[in-house]
């Protein structure tokens, strides 16, 4: 048999990109990804702002240099949405500095609707000022001008940043590891962004200033409607917290992560680490001395919150301080009045929808809780999650000494206790509403620090992988945009679970895991952004991790907790 010999060709000169519905475009090499994007027009929920190229992330106006398969990214992916909400910081902050070149704004934290709360450094808002900075955002919007990469020389971005009166950054980025730092320039403007960027302002049409408080609030589509803003909704207990940690966070001197890392080599991390701990016990402090007031009246105690907020450290905790005040607390599992499997609702996939409440025996839960305020006697459920059946479990009854605590995600839910006098019922939110940022245009998410806990809490105690837990990241968010946030004013009070050393001390644990994520894969993408996150923090050693209380929340992930076996009430 002969084989035909391999024939001279020329290079050839032109790439193809391949789409997910099976076509494929061809174009001269190194024509930018939007080019490909635009040519494709597939039908999207939102609009495109970035696309995987061979399952990496890579910006639209990245020229394409290679064959390679590309998915559309949009504002209803976290990617893009992300890639939405960093493009118009920079706007805005483009913006400001031309109009208000005296005055720095700072992205302070986000809103539930969609929004940042942001403020003027040293100056209330006024709405005459929010006119002319909305209006000069409209007008570069209009203008349809590029968003650049800037790939800087590393001492020389130290250099820009420091000529720029921007020490908290220079500082921050003195100890990157590589040589150079890639910055964005808009309109002659220059910044860092932890993150990517839309290719050109033309992209971020919608938006809106509103005034709010002492500052103003940048708002954005959602990723659920992607092409609408939300009606605003005040969240007075919520921006409280914040300022409250924020307030704290100064006080102490680390309100930016650049002066968290100096104190982990100053010495000063150990009073960090004490006194984070010492806020968390003020606030813990605070609700049992409350709830002891409002007592005899008080007989529930509901606790809810979204995943890795720290609800089960906190019970434990709560339980120990209403003991110093005399009241013995009793725990009641949710999880117990699960519906038999065959009676548990199905989600739109047609899986088992445990968090959702009819997943939960609602009657006989209410008939319970009023049996136990008259001191009657009940037969506690006890659910088989081997068997998927409810079976009978032990007896229970209270005195006037007594009060049952009970954690859930519905523990909010007002139809949980119909039929319950109010004042029996005293409810507690709690979440890691952080406020510590790399600087003051990136932001440290509260969503990323839950599920950095999350992926070390899961890999410590339960054996899952980080791909495993970054996987089913979305559907718990869902579930606690459905069951746990639209409950959450509810509460008699919020305790905020944040501790400002806490991703320093994760850090060490998260990195290996996320190393291990498959190349290649969804899942991989989202760990190289938590790492590249995780890179500006410096690691807590392990002689400092060890003076971590043993009843702190961190431990509830970490491991090593003292509260770990133990159960109220028993």
């Amino acid at each position: 048999m002969n084989t035909p010999m391999p024939t001279l060709v020329e290079p050839r000169r032109t790439i193809q990109a391949r789409f997910p519905d099976g076509r494929a475009f061809e174009a001269e090499r190194n024509t930018p990804l939007e080019v490909f994007i635009q040519t494709a027009n597939m039908p999207t929920n939102g609009p495109v702002v970035a696309a995987l190229v061979n399952g990496r992330l890579r910006e639209l106006s990245i020229p394409l240099e290679t064959d390679a398969d590309l998915t559309p990214v949009t504002t209803t992916d976290s990617d893009g949405s992300r890639i939405y909400r960093r493009s118009l910081c920079f706007l805005m902050i483009v913006a400001a500095a031309e109009i208000f070149p005296q005055q720095s704004i700072t992205i302070m934290h986000s809103m539930p609707f969609g929004g940042y709360y942001c403020e003027f450094d040293g100056q209330k808002a006024i709405e005459a000022n929010l006119v002319r900075l909305k209006q000069r955002m409209r007008e570069l919007v209009e203008a349809n001008l590029p968003i650049h990469q800037v790939k800087m020389p590393l001492e020389e971005a130290l250099q820009f940043f420091r000529d720029c009166g921007d020490e908290e950054k220079a500082t921050l980025f003195a100890k990157r590891r590589k040589d150079y730092l890639t910055l964005y320039e808009l309109n002659g403007e220059r910044d860092y962004f932890h993150g990517f960027m839309v290719p050109r302002t033309s992209y971020l049409n919608l938006f809106d200033l509103r005034l709010y408080n002492n500052g103003f609030i940048l708002q954005f589509p959602r990723r659920h409607q992607p092409d609408a803003l939300q009606p605003f909704e005040d969240e007075p207990v919520l921006a409280q917290i914040f300022q409250e940690y924020d307030r704290w966070l100064q006080i102490i001197g680390m309100s930016r992560v650049a002066a968290l890392n100096d104190a982990l080599h100053n010495g000063r991390i150990v009073e960090a680490i004490l006194v984070a701990e010492a806020l968390h016990q003020r606030q813990l402090a605070r609700i049992a001395n409350e709830i002891a007031a409002r007592r005899p009246a008080v007989k529930f105690i509901f606790i809810s919150g979204p995943t890795s907020a720290g609800k089960t450290t906190f019970s434990k905790r709560l339980a120990i301080q209403l003991l110093a005040y005399g009241i013995h607390p009793v725990t009641v599992g949710m999880d117990d009045y699960f519906v038999n499997r065959d009676d548990t609702p199905r989600d739109e996939n047609g899986h088992y929808d445990f968090e959702a409440l009819a997943a939960v025996d609602v009657p006989l839960f209410r008939h319970h809780m009023q049996r136990l305020l008259k001191g009657e006697t009940i037969i506690r459920p006890r659910y088989n999650f081997r068997t998927g059946l409810r079976e009978e479990g032990d007896s229970l009854a209270i005195n006037q000494d007594h009060v049952i605590l009970v954690e859930g995600i519905h523990g909010l839910n007002p139809r949980l206790v119909e039929g319950v006098p109010t004042t029996a019922v005293y409810r507690i939110f709690i979440s890691a509403f952080t406020q510590l940022n790399l600087d003051k245009h990136n932001r440290v998410p509260t969503t990323d620090t839950r599920l950095l806990r999350r992926i070390v809490r899961d890999a410590t105690h339960r054996g899952y992988t980080a791909a495993d837990t970054i996987g089913r990241w979305p559907s718990v968010r869902r579930g606690e945009k459905r069951h746990i946030f639209p409950h959450q004013n509810n509460a008699d009070v919020f305790f905020n679970s944040a501790l400002v050393y806490e991703l320093a001390a994760l850090k060490p644990f998260a990195e290996p895991l996320l190393l291990q994520v498959e190349p290649g894969t969804p899942e991989r993408v989202e760990a190289n952004r938590l790492r590249a996150f995780l890179q500006w923090f410096d690691p807590l050693p392990a002689e400092l991790r060890a003076l971590i209380p043993s009843d702190s929340i961190l431990r509830e992930f970490m491991g090593g907790s003292i509260l770990q076996e133990y159960e109220p009430g028993k």
